[in-house]
């Protein structure tokens, strides 16, 4: 697994991990919130990562909690649904891409699977200036429902066809995004990881498009 140069970055007085890939003449940058049970580590982010990095796009990931709170968060799972305190550390995250001499010029995009896209939306909400485009992987995206209306970047929703829980959810939630561009896609036969063979293929090319066409 490829990996790109390790960062810190302070949130809440704190300091987490991050993995910054840049590449040269990049037309913007993508950070990646994981969901529940995930980490910066998962294959499914990192393929995708992969394929926008081929594309030209740099990616920053990081953690969402700090090394002590995942080790609590593995016997009480109190953090992986805190979504606003997720966001929050998102938007630390933004806010260092902005003050980062390498990253500061570049247009900021989100994507997230799970949990991890409900705090990509709320984070796009509370800070629409800073974002131009987002991307949700079978993201719980009702754990946003109440900023959604808020969300001014423009948001992709991919959602497993036999996925038919979260699909339901997306569904409702999209109906209450306001943003002039929006779009829900459903992967034929996918459930709610795209294991399936063939299927994060898909999601990957969706990622990659919608980035293309909106945060360029």
């Amino acid at each position: 697994m490829k990996l790109g140069n390790d960062v810190v970055i302070s949130v809440d007085g704190k300091a987490v991990n991050g993995d910054l890939t840049l590449k040269k003449g990049s037309p913007g940058l993508v950070l990646f919130a994981y969901g529940s049970g995930s980490s910066r580590f998962s294959p499914r982010q990192r393929f995708v990562a992969e394929r926008l990095n081929g594309a030209g796009f740099s990616t920053l990931f990081m953690d969402l909690l700090t090394p002590e709170e995942e080790v609590l968060d593995e016997v009480t799972r109190e953090y992986r649904f805190d979504i606003p305190l997720l966001a929050g550390r998102l938007e630390s995250a933004m806010r260092w891409a902005k003050q980062e001499e390498r990253t500061k010029d570049l247009p900021l995009g989100l994507t997230g699977g799970s949990t991890g896209a409900a705090a990509c939306l709320i984070a796009a909400a509370r800070r629409a200036s800073m974002v131009k485009a987002v991307v949700s992987r079978g993201g719980r995206t009702d754990l946003a429902d109440w900023y959604l209306p808020d969300v001014t970047a423009a948001t992709l929703f991919i959602v497993g066809g036999e996925d038919e829980e979260v699909l339901e959810l997306n569904r409702d939630s999209y109906k209450k995004l306001k943003c002039g561009f929006k779009e829900l896609e459903i992967v034929p036969g996918a459930t709610h990881l795209f294991e399936e063979p063939g299927k994060m293929d898909k999601v990957a090319e969706l990622t990659v498009d919608w980035f293309r066409k909106y945060l360029v």
